[in-house]
Protein backbone atom coordinates (compact mmCIF):
# COMPACT_ATOMS: atom_id res chain seq x y z
CA UNK A 1 0.00 0.00 0.00
CA UNK A 2 2.02 2.89 -1.37
CA UNK A 3 0.11 5.65 0.43
CA UNK A 4 0.67 3.93 3.77
CA UNK A 5 4.38 3.55 3.01
CA UNK A 6 4.62 7.31 2.45
CA UNK A 7 2.95 8.03 5.80
CA UNK A 8 5.15 5.49 7.59
CA UNK A 9 8.23 7.14 6.10
CA UNK A 10 6.97 10.46 7.47
CA UNK A 11 6.44 8.85 10.88
CA UNK A 12 9.86 7.19 11.00
CA UNK A 13 11.55 10.52 10.24
CA UNK A 14 10.36 11.59 13.69
CA UNK A 15 12.78 9.09 15.21
CA UNK A 16 15.46 11.70 14.54
CA UNK A 17 13.89 13.81 17.29
CA UNK A 18 14.88 11.02 19.67
CA UNK A 19 13.43 10.48 23.13
CA UNK A 20 11.87 13.54 24.75
CA UNK A 21 10.14 12.77 28.02
CA UNK A 22 7.22 14.97 29.06
CA UNK A 23 3.44 15.08 28.79
CA UNK A 24 2.74 18.49 27.28
CA UNK A 25 3.03 17.43 23.61
CA UNK A 26 0.99 14.23 23.95
CA UNK A 27 -1.74 16.08 25.86
CA UNK A 28 -2.02 18.72 23.13
CA UNK A 29 -2.08 16.05 20.44
CA UNK A 30 -4.79 14.03 22.18
CA UNK A 31 -6.83 17.19 22.77
CA UNK A 32 -6.85 17.76 19.01
CA UNK A 33 -8.11 14.19 18.57
CA UNK A 34 -10.88 14.59 21.14
CA UNK A 35 -9.09 12.62 23.89
CA UNK A 36 -9.84 9.09 22.63
CA UNK A 37 -8.10 7.55 25.68
CA UNK A 38 -11.15 8.46 27.78
CA UNK A 39 -13.45 6.18 25.78
CA UNK A 40 -12.67 2.86 27.51
CA UNK A 41 -11.32 1.29 30.70
CA UNK A 42 -7.52 1.15 30.91
CA UNK A 43 -5.04 -1.14 32.66
CA UNK A 44 -1.68 0.66 32.73
CA UNK A 45 1.44 -1.54 32.95
CA UNK A 46 4.89 -0.19 33.82
CA UNK A 47 8.09 -1.59 35.30
CA UNK A 48 11.49 -2.60 33.95
CA UNK A 49 11.08 -6.19 32.72
CA UNK A 50 8.06 -8.39 32.05
CA UNK A 51 5.67 -5.61 30.98
CA UNK A 52 4.92 -7.17 27.60
CA UNK A 53 4.13 -10.60 29.04
CA UNK A 54 1.86 -9.15 31.74
CA UNK A 55 0.01 -7.06 29.14
CA UNK A 56 -0.52 -10.01 26.84
CA UNK A 57 -1.71 -12.33 29.61
CA UNK A 58 -4.24 -9.79 30.94
CA UNK A 59 -5.45 -9.10 27.40
CA UNK A 60 -5.85 -12.83 26.73
CA UNK A 61 -7.84 -13.43 29.94
CA UNK A 62 -10.21 -10.51 29.29
CA UNK A 63 -10.71 -11.69 25.74
CA UNK A 64 -11.65 -15.13 27.05
CA UNK A 65 -14.28 -13.34 29.14
CA UNK A 66 -15.95 -12.06 25.97
CA UNK A 67 -14.64 -8.51 26.08
CA UNK A 68 -13.18 -6.50 23.22
CA UNK A 69 -9.64 -5.71 24.29
CA UNK A 70 -7.07 -3.31 22.87
CA UNK A 71 -3.38 -4.02 23.46
CA UNK A 72 -0.62 -1.44 22.99
CA UNK A 73 2.97 -2.66 23.42
CA UNK A 74 6.39 -1.53 22.24
CA UNK A 75 8.75 -1.81 20.54
CA UNK A 76 7.59 -3.91 17.61
CA UNK A 77 9.72 -6.80 16.40
CA UNK A 78 9.17 -6.60 12.65
CA UNK A 79 6.51 -4.05 11.64
CA UNK A 80 4.71 -1.16 13.32
CA UNK A 81 1.27 -2.80 13.27
CA UNK A 82 2.36 -5.24 16.00
CA UNK A 83 1.97 -2.39 18.50
CA UNK A 84 -1.77 -2.01 17.91
CA UNK A 85 -3.82 -5.13 18.57
CA UNK A 86 -7.51 -5.76 19.22
CA UNK A 87 -8.58 -9.22 20.38
CA UNK A 88 -5.33 -10.77 19.20
CA UNK A 89 -5.43 -9.22 15.71
CA UNK A 90 -3.01 -6.53 14.58
CA UNK A 91 -4.31 -3.35 12.99
CA UNK A 92 -5.04 -3.78 9.25
CA UNK A 93 -3.16 -1.66 6.71
CA UNK A 94 -6.23 0.36 5.72
CA UNK A 95 -7.03 1.09 9.37
CA UNK A 96 -3.44 2.07 10.11
CA UNK A 97 -3.46 4.38 7.09
CA UNK A 98 -6.67 6.11 8.19
CA UNK A 99 -5.62 6.56 11.82
CA UNK A 100 -2.03 7.54 11.03
CA UNK A 101 -3.22 10.16 8.56
CA UNK A 102 -5.53 11.74 11.14
CA UNK A 103 -2.87 11.72 13.88
CA UNK A 104 -0.10 13.14 11.64
CA UNK A 105 -2.42 15.89 10.42
CA UNK A 106 -3.22 16.82 14.02
CA UNK A 107 0.50 16.80 14.86
CA UNK A 108 1.26 19.20 12.01
CA UNK A 109 -0.90 21.84 13.69
CA UNK A 110 1.31 21.80 16.79
CA UNK A 111 4.16 24.25 17.38
CA UNK A 112 6.40 21.61 18.96
CA UNK A 113 6.32 18.39 16.96
CA UNK A 114 5.49 15.16 18.84
CA UNK A 115 8.01 12.31 18.96
CA UNK A 116 7.73 8.94 17.23
CA UNK A 117 6.51 7.28 20.45
CA UNK A 118 3.97 10.03 21.14
CA UNK A 119 2.49 9.59 17.67
CA UNK A 120 2.43 5.80 18.19
CA UNK A 121 0.64 6.24 21.52
CA UNK A 122 -1.96 8.51 19.93
CA UNK A 123 -2.50 5.98 17.12
CA UNK A 124 -3.22 3.29 19.73
CA UNK A 125 -5.71 5.44 21.64
CA UNK A 126 -7.55 6.54 18.47
CA UNK A 127 -7.58 3.03 16.98
CA UNK A 128 -9.04 1.57 20.16
CA UNK A 129 -11.77 4.22 20.20
CA UNK A 130 -12.71 3.40 16.62
CA UNK A 131 -12.86 -0.30 17.46
CA UNK A 132 -15.01 0.50 20.53
CA UNK A 133 -12.93 -1.64 22.88
CA UNK A 134 -14.17 -2.38 26.40
CA UNK A 135 -10.65 -2.44 27.84
CA UNK A 136 -7.25 -1.22 26.67
CA UNK A 137 -4.10 -2.73 28.15
CA UNK A 138 -1.40 -0.09 27.78
CA UNK A 139 2.32 -0.76 28.21
CA UNK A 140 4.50 2.10 29.43
CA UNK A 141 7.29 2.92 26.98
CA UNK A 142 10.02 4.19 29.33
CA UNK A 143 9.96 5.10 33.00
CA UNK A 144 6.44 6.15 33.89
CA UNK A 145 6.07 9.64 35.28
CA UNK A 146 6.87 11.44 32.01
CA UNK A 147 6.10 8.60 29.60
CA UNK A 148 3.62 9.50 26.84
CA UNK A 149 1.18 6.83 28.03
CA UNK A 150 0.88 8.50 31.44
CA UNK A 151 -1.98 10.74 30.35
CA UNK A 152 -4.45 7.92 30.98
CA UNK A 153 -6.83 7.51 33.91
CA UNK A 154 -6.52 3.77 34.54
CA UNK A 155 -8.70 1.55 36.69
CA UNK A 156 -5.61 -0.46 37.72
CA UNK A 157 -1.88 0.33 37.58
CA UNK A 158 0.81 -2.37 37.50
CA UNK A 159 4.55 -1.99 38.14
CA UNK A 160 6.25 -5.28 37.31
CA UNK A 161 9.71 -4.86 38.83
CA UNK A 162 12.45 -2.25 38.98
CA UNK A 163 16.01 -2.69 37.69
CA UNK A 164 18.69 -0.40 36.26
CA UNK A 165 17.85 0.58 32.67
CA UNK A 166 17.73 3.83 30.64
CA UNK A 167 19.94 5.43 33.32
CA UNK A 168 20.53 8.59 31.28
CA UNK A 169 16.81 9.35 31.53
CA UNK A 170 15.65 7.63 34.72
CA UNK A 171 18.59 7.78 37.12
CA UNK A 172 21.52 5.65 38.21
CA UNK A 173 20.08 4.01 41.30
CA UNK A 174 17.09 1.83 42.11
CA UNK A 175 15.38 4.45 44.27
CA UNK A 176 15.40 7.10 41.52
CA UNK A 177 14.20 4.64 38.90
CA UNK A 178 11.46 3.34 41.22
CA UNK A 179 10.26 6.91 41.71
CA UNK A 180 9.95 7.34 37.94
CA UNK A 181 8.13 3.99 37.58
CA UNK A 182 5.79 4.89 40.46
CA UNK A 183 4.81 8.03 38.55
CA UNK A 184 2.00 5.99 36.97
CA UNK A 185 0.28 5.53 40.36
CA UNK A 186 -2.91 7.59 40.45
CA UNK A 187 -4.92 8.87 43.41
CA UNK A 188 -7.10 6.10 44.81
CA UNK A 189 -6.32 3.64 41.99
CA UNK A 190 -5.06 0.17 43.04
CA UNK A 191 -1.47 -0.67 42.11
CA UNK A 192 -0.05 -4.18 41.81
CA UNK A 193 3.69 -4.85 41.82
CA UNK A 194 6.40 -7.49 42.07
CA UNK A 195 9.07 -4.94 43.02
CA UNK A 196 11.24 -5.81 46.02
CA UNK A 197 13.63 -4.14 48.46
CA UNK A 198 14.31 -0.42 48.13
CA UNK A 199 12.15 -0.19 44.99
CA UNK A 200 9.17 -1.61 46.86
CA UNK A 201 9.77 0.87 49.71
CA UNK A 202 9.59 3.78 47.24
CA UNK A 203 6.46 2.43 45.53
CA UNK A 204 4.81 1.79 48.90
CA UNK A 205 5.55 5.33 50.08
CA UNK A 206 4.10 6.90 46.92
CA UNK A 207 1.06 4.59 46.96
CA UNK A 208 0.32 5.58 50.58
CA UNK A 209 0.66 9.26 49.72
CA UNK A 210 -1.87 8.81 46.91
CA UNK A 211 -4.21 6.60 48.96
CA UNK A 212 -3.74 3.84 46.39
CA UNK A 213 -4.13 0.25 47.57
CA UNK A 214 -0.86 -1.63 47.02
CA UNK A 215 -0.95 -5.37 46.28
CA UNK A 216 2.31 -7.33 46.10
CA UNK A 217 2.76 -10.39 43.93
CA UNK A 218 5.83 -11.53 45.84
CA UNK A 219 5.73 -15.04 47.29
CA UNK A 220 2.45 -15.84 45.59
CA UNK A 221 3.61 -18.40 43.02
CA UNK A 222 5.39 -21.74 42.70
CA UNK A 223 6.57 -23.57 39.62
CA UNK A 224 5.40 -27.17 39.48
CA UNK A 225 6.55 -28.41 36.08
CA UNK A 226 8.46 -27.22 33.02
CA UNK A 227 9.67 -28.35 29.62
CA UNK A 228 10.40 -27.01 26.16
CA UNK A 229 6.67 -26.97 25.35
CA UNK A 230 5.67 -24.89 28.36
CA UNK A 231 5.36 -24.95 32.13
CA UNK A 232 2.91 -25.11 35.01
CA UNK A 233 2.56 -22.74 37.95
CA UNK A 234 0.42 -22.51 41.05
CA UNK A 235 -0.60 -18.92 41.78
CA UNK A 236 -1.96 -17.97 45.19
CA UNK A 237 -4.51 -15.35 44.28
CA UNK A 238 -6.69 -13.08 46.38
CA UNK A 239 -9.70 -15.39 46.05
CA UNK A 240 -8.13 -18.82 45.63
CA UNK A 241 -5.22 -20.83 44.26
CA UNK A 242 -4.95 -21.33 40.51
CA UNK A 243 -3.13 -24.14 38.72
CA UNK A 244 -2.08 -22.62 35.43
CA UNK A 245 -0.39 -23.93 32.30
CA UNK A 246 1.47 -21.60 29.94
CA UNK A 247 3.40 -22.00 26.68
CA UNK A 248 5.61 -19.10 27.81
CA UNK A 249 9.10 -20.24 28.78
CA UNK A 250 11.32 -18.91 31.57
CA UNK A 251 10.78 -19.39 35.28
CA UNK A 252 10.24 -15.62 35.69
CA UNK A 253 6.90 -16.06 33.92
CA UNK A 254 5.50 -17.14 37.28
CA UNK A 255 5.95 -13.56 38.44
CA UNK A 256 4.30 -12.14 35.33
CA UNK A 257 1.36 -14.54 35.45
CA UNK A 258 0.82 -13.74 39.13
CA UNK A 259 0.61 -9.99 38.44
CA UNK A 260 -1.91 -10.63 35.66
CA UNK A 261 -4.04 -12.89 37.87
CA UNK A 262 -4.05 -10.36 40.72
CA UNK A 263 -5.08 -7.61 38.28
CA UNK A 264 -7.94 -9.73 36.94
CA UNK A 265 -9.11 -10.59 40.47
CA UNK A 266 -9.06 -6.90 41.36
CA UNK A 267 -11.18 -6.17 38.27
CA UNK A 268 -13.64 -8.82 39.41
CA UNK A 269 -13.82 -7.08 42.80
CA UNK A 270 -14.72 -3.91 40.88
CA UNK A 271 -17.64 -5.69 39.23
CA UNK A 272 -16.09 -6.97 35.98
CA UNK A 273 -17.77 -10.30 35.23
CA UNK A 274 -15.65 -13.19 34.00
CA UNK A 275 -17.05 -16.71 33.51
CA UNK A 276 -15.31 -19.61 35.25
CA UNK A 277 -12.16 -20.84 33.51
CA UNK A 278 -11.27 -17.52 31.84
CA UNK A 279 -8.08 -17.13 33.84
CA UNK A 280 -6.92 -20.68 33.07
CA UNK A 281 -7.73 -20.41 29.35
CA UNK A 282 -6.33 -16.90 29.04
CA UNK A 283 -2.98 -17.86 30.57
CA UNK A 284 -2.81 -20.99 28.41
CA UNK A 285 -3.49 -19.03 25.20
CA UNK A 286 -1.20 -16.04 25.80
CA UNK A 287 1.94 -15.71 23.70
CA UNK A 288 4.77 -13.20 23.66
CA UNK A 289 6.95 -13.42 20.53
CA UNK A 290 10.66 -12.76 20.93
CA UNK A 291 10.71 -13.38 24.67
CA UNK A 292 12.09 -16.81 25.65
CA UNK A 293 10.77 -18.09 22.32
CA UNK A 294 12.08 -21.41 21.00
CA UNK A 295 11.76 -20.95 17.25
CA UNK A 296 13.63 -24.05 16.09
CA UNK A 297 14.50 -27.45 17.53
CA UNK A 298 16.96 -28.51 14.83
CA UNK A 299 19.15 -26.67 15.59
CA UNK A 300 17.77 -25.44 18.91
CA UNK A 301 17.37 -21.65 18.55
CA UNK A 302 16.09 -19.52 21.41
CA UNK A 303 15.15 -15.85 21.02
CA UNK A 304 15.07 -13.57 24.04
CA UNK A 305 14.95 -9.79 23.89
CA UNK A 306 16.83 -9.28 27.17
CA UNK A 307 18.24 -5.74 26.95
CA UNK A 308 19.40 -4.91 30.47
CA UNK A 309 21.30 -6.65 33.26
CA UNK A 310 18.15 -7.71 35.11
CA UNK A 311 16.68 -9.34 32.02
CA UNK A 312 20.00 -11.04 31.21
CA UNK A 313 20.10 -12.52 34.72
CA UNK A 314 16.54 -13.83 34.27
CA UNK A 315 17.57 -15.35 30.91
CA UNK A 316 20.60 -17.06 32.49
CA UNK A 317 18.40 -18.56 35.21
CA UNK A 318 15.94 -19.82 32.60
CA UNK A 319 18.67 -21.36 30.43
CA UNK A 320 18.97 -24.01 33.15
CA UNK A 321 15.67 -25.41 31.84
CA UNK A 322 17.22 -26.18 28.46
CA UNK A 323 19.23 -29.36 27.87
CA UNK A 324 22.23 -28.51 25.67
CA UNK A 325 25.91 -29.25 25.22
CA UNK A 326 27.48 -25.91 24.20
CA UNK A 327 25.90 -22.46 24.21
CA UNK A 328 26.33 -20.40 21.05
CA UNK A 329 25.49 -16.81 21.85
CA UNK A 330 24.44 -14.27 19.19
CA UNK A 331 24.71 -10.80 20.70
CA UNK A 332 23.48 -7.50 19.29
CA UNK A 333 23.12 -4.67 21.82
CA UNK A 334 22.22 -0.99 21.60
CA UNK A 335 24.99 1.42 22.55
CA UNK A 336 22.97 3.20 25.28
CA UNK A 337 22.66 0.02 27.36
CA UNK A 338 24.87 -1.33 30.16
CA UNK A 339 26.81 -3.41 27.65
CA UNK A 340 29.65 -4.32 29.98
CA UNK A 341 27.25 -5.38 32.71
CA UNK A 342 25.17 -7.53 30.35
CA UNK A 343 28.16 -9.25 28.75
CA UNK A 344 29.86 -9.78 32.10
CA UNK A 345 26.85 -11.86 33.20
CA UNK A 346 26.24 -14.01 30.13
CA UNK A 347 29.52 -14.34 28.18
CA UNK A 348 31.11 -16.81 30.64
CA UNK A 349 28.36 -19.33 29.84
CA UNK A 350 29.12 -19.45 26.11
CA UNK A 351 31.48 -21.67 24.10
CA UNK A 352 31.06 -19.41 21.05
CA UNK A 353 29.93 -15.76 20.90
CA UNK A 354 28.89 -14.12 17.64
CA UNK A 355 28.58 -10.35 17.86
CA UNK A 356 26.38 -8.46 15.45
CA UNK A 357 24.50 -5.21 14.81
CA UNK A 358 20.73 -4.77 14.44
CA UNK A 359 19.42 -2.15 12.00
CA UNK A 360 19.34 0.72 14.46
CA UNK A 361 21.26 3.96 14.60
CA UNK A 362 21.81 3.13 18.28
CA UNK A 363 23.44 -0.26 17.63
CA UNK A 364 26.81 -0.86 19.27
CA UNK A 365 29.62 -1.69 16.86
CA UNK A 366 30.18 -5.43 16.52
CA UNK A 367 33.94 -5.12 17.03
CA UNK A 368 33.42 -3.19 20.25
CA UNK A 369 31.30 -6.06 21.59
CA UNK A 370 34.08 -8.50 20.66
CA UNK A 371 36.57 -6.73 22.95
CA UNK A 372 34.15 -6.76 25.88
CA UNK A 373 33.34 -10.45 25.36
CA UNK A 374 37.05 -11.34 25.32
CA UNK A 375 37.54 -9.45 28.59
CA UNK A 376 34.85 -11.47 30.35
CA UNK A 377 35.44 -14.84 28.65
CA UNK A 378 39.00 -15.11 27.29
CA UNK A 379 38.63 -18.80 26.36
CA UNK A 380 35.51 -18.68 24.19
CA UNK A 381 35.66 -18.28 20.42
CA UNK A 382 34.37 -14.88 19.30
CA UNK A 383 33.21 -13.94 15.80
CA UNK A 384 32.26 -10.49 14.57
CA UNK A 385 29.52 -10.11 11.94
CA UNK A 386 28.14 -7.08 10.12
CA UNK A 387 24.45 -7.93 10.43
CA UNK A 388 21.95 -10.31 12.03
CA UNK A 389 21.55 -12.48 8.92
CA UNK A 390 25.28 -13.13 8.78
CA UNK A 391 25.32 -13.89 12.52
CA UNK A 392 22.55 -16.49 12.21
CA UNK A 393 24.32 -18.12 9.28
CA UNK A 394 27.54 -18.34 11.29
CA UNK A 395 25.74 -19.75 14.34
CA UNK A 396 24.11 -22.48 12.26
CA UNK A 397 27.42 -23.27 10.61
CA UNK A 398 29.27 -23.92 13.89
CA UNK A 399 26.42 -25.52 15.87
CA UNK A 400 26.23 -29.23 16.58
CA UNK A 401 22.98 -31.18 17.16
CA UNK A 402 23.10 -30.88 20.97
CA UNK A 403 24.04 -27.19 21.08
CA UNK A 404 21.77 -24.24 21.87
CA UNK A 405 21.86 -21.02 19.83
CA UNK A 406 20.62 -18.12 21.92
CA UNK A 407 19.98 -14.79 20.17
CA UNK A 408 19.70 -11.92 22.63
CA UNK A 409 20.80 -8.43 23.72
CA UNK A 410 18.03 -6.36 22.17
CA UNK A 411 14.48 -6.67 20.88
CA UNK A 412 15.76 -5.07 17.68
CA UNK A 413 18.22 -7.95 17.22
CA UNK A 414 15.56 -10.51 18.10
CA UNK A 415 12.98 -8.93 15.78
CA UNK A 416 15.33 -9.10 12.80
CA UNK A 417 16.34 -12.66 13.68
CA UNK A 418 12.73 -13.77 13.98
CA UNK A 419 11.87 -12.38 10.55
CA UNK A 420 14.91 -14.06 8.99
CA UNK A 421 14.29 -17.42 10.65
CA UNK A 422 10.60 -17.56 9.73
CA UNK A 423 11.34 -16.40 6.19
CA UNK A 424 13.79 -19.32 5.79
CA UNK A 425 11.32 -21.76 7.39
Amino acid sequence: MEELDDLLEELYKLKRIGIKLGLERIRKLLDKLGNPQNSYKIIHVGGTNGKGSVCRIISSILQEGGYTVGLFTSPHLIHLGERFVVNGEEIKDDELFDVLKVVLNAAKKMDEKPTFFEISTAIAFEFFRRREVDFAVIEVGMGGRYDATNVVSPIISIITNVAIDHSEYLGNNIEDIAKEKAGIIKDGIPVITSATGKALDVIDRIARKKHAELISGNGRWERRDFGLNGQRFVVHGIFRDYELETPLLGRFQGENITLAVLAIEKLQMMGVFLPDGCIERGVRNASNPGRMELVSTNPKILLDGAHNVGAIKALIESLEDFPYNDLILVLGILSDKDINGMIKEIAPLAKHVITTMPKSERACESEELVEIVKKHNPVCKVYSTKNVREAISKAKEISKPDDLICITGSLYTVGEARAILYESG
